[in-house]
């Protein structure tokens, strides 16, 4: 098919996909368009790629581009400007999750000892950005909708665009790997992002189409599920054109904790779930502590060694200057320490392209020691019980939360999952801080706009810092709970 053919008929899909999944019963702030923008950049390509403008003399790791270090400002400054107008909720939800703010607030003194603390500097306040993104979705006043939207928006333009990219474009669409092969990588600039942008959107559209499915009386419900069946296929069959072992294996087992704790079993029983992530944790570190690990990664399509990743980890592991507080924020590929990285790895073909450790936790090491690994562990054990607790109240939600956490965590065993300006990151602290917004009973009184006889709509309306009058809720109308379990969890809160 002619390339040009393609576009057109690929652009009149994408426009399906949005006319299909229009849902004007439910009503997302304005704002909403701010961290789908975000994530579009994030899930791609920086605009100055997109554009041919990005910058090829002097050190670009140092210098960046000042075309996207704009974009990502104005979009941060609506963001922070957005939280303003809704402080009461910004405070309740920041006030609950502490374990974030003292992360980055050691991040930011971490850029003091950076070989380079004005990168280092300009990176924190890109990271920074990812959290004001996160708040602005999970302030909204529909919060649900709001992820639900989110999930759309993103996933209707960039899974279409990549099996464009993929099919009729590949000298964007495909790029060669470290060892030489070739792979897809979608809208992306490697296959491990693009991995990990199908692993997050796909088990995102699974819940929505789960919910979907339990909502009989959905106005358009048929409609609505269609285009999210469509972008749940989309995804599926990227993961296997993307070839990221690791980001299949994530939503599988991301997608198979969602359904196992939407079971009756489960849900009547919520400390069940304990068992069931450590079932889950014991049974992935038994086949690595008693020598299974070779059928394990071949099962995934690996090597032993991971593909080369082991021979990363021995290499950078000696190379950290200071083991308790690391080289500063971001800081560590950009720092004299990455030479003695290439000397350890004798046999590569460009070992000066390397610029993470595919590994989440030996990356947060690299940059921010022991302090910050401790950190971590520590957003990520406070996230858990959030999530369990938000299960507790809300089972679809905490669900979907809890597969996020326990999933991404995983992730980042082999990736570096908790890196700024990243999908994994990202999602890890929408998870984390839904979850807090459940148990703080932000979540809940969400209501559906019904058409009226004069055509108009009907339910509450609120200004952007009130919450939703309690009525009739999304979880008892789409997520199929019945009106008694929300009353329930509206008395606990």
């Amino acid at each position: 098919m002619n390339p040009s053919l393609a576009t057109l008929i690929c652009a009149c899909g994408v426009a399906g996909l949005f006319y299909l999944g229009r849902d004007n019963t439910i009503r997302t702030s304005k704002a909403l368009w701010i961290p789908v923008i975000w994530i579009w950049l994030v899930g791609s390509r920086p605009v100055s790629v997109w554009l041919g403008v990005s910058p090829t003399g002097g050190n670009v790791q140092l210098d960046g581009s000042p075309v996207d270090a704009a974009i990502f400002g104005i979009l941060s400054v609506a963001a922070v400007g957005t939280l303003i107008r809704r402080n009461r909720r910004t405070r309740t939800l920041l006030a609950a999750n502490w374990p974030i703010l003292i992360y980055f607030f050691y991040c930011l003194l971490s850029v003091a000892w950076s070989y380079y603390p004005d990168v280092s500097f300009k990176r924190w306040i890109k990271a920074i950005g990812d959290v004001a993104m996160v708040l602005v979705i999970v302030t909204d006043r529909q919060p649900v909708a709001a992820f639900e939207r989110l999930i759309s928006r993103v996933g209707f333009l960039l899974l279409p665009a990549s099996v464009l990219l993929i099919k009729y474009y590949g000298n964007l669409g495909r790029a060669y790997d470290p060892s030489g092969g070739l792979s897809n990588t979608g809208v992306t600039t490697n296959k491990n992002v693009l991995g990990v942008v199908l692993f997050v959107i796909s088990l995102g559209t699974l819940w929505h189409v789960i919910t979907l499915m339990r909502a009989k009386g959905q106005p358009k419900r048929r409609r609505h599920l269609l285009a999210h069946i469509v972008l749940l296929a989309f995804g599926i069959a990227l993961l296997q054109m993307a070839n990221s072992a690791t980001s299949s294996a994530c939503f599988l087992l991301g997608g198979g904790l969602m359904l196992a704790t939407g079971l009756r079993a489960i849900r009547n029983r919520p400390g069940w779930v304990h068992a069931l992530c450590l079932g889950i944790v014991l049974a992935g570190g038994l086949i690595l502590l008693f020598g299974g690990e070779s059928v394990a990664t071949g099962a995934l399509g690996r090597k032993s060694n991971f593909s080369g990743r082991t021979e990363i980890w021995a290499a950078v592991i000696p190379a950290v200057p200071n083991s308790i507080v690391g080289a500063g924020f971001e800081s560590f590929w950009i720092s004299p320490c990455v030479q003695n990285v290439w000397r350890g790895l004798v046999g590569w073909w460009h070992p000066e392209a390397l610029n993470e450790a595919h590994d989440g936790y030996i990356e947060v090491y690299l940059n921010l020691g022991w302090i910050g690994v401790c950190l971590i562990a520590l957003i990520l054990i406070s996230g858990y019980r959030l999530a369990v607790a938000a299960y507790r109240l809300n089972p679809p939600v905490g669900g979907l939360m809890l597969a996020y956490i326990v999933a991404l965590a995983v992730y980042s065993i082999t990736e570096a999952g908790f890196r700024a300006l990243a999908l994994s990151w990202i999602f890890l602290l929408l998870a984390v801080v839904s979850a807090s917004g459940v148990v703080a009973g932000l979540f809940g009184g969400e209501t559906r706009k019904v058409p009226t006889s004069r055509g108009g709509l009907e339910g509450g309306s609120a200004g952007d810092d009130e919450l939703i009058p309690e009525g009739q809720t999304v979880f008892a109308a789409r997520l199929g709970l019945p009106q008694f379990e929300i009353t329930r969890a509206n008395n606990i809160l």
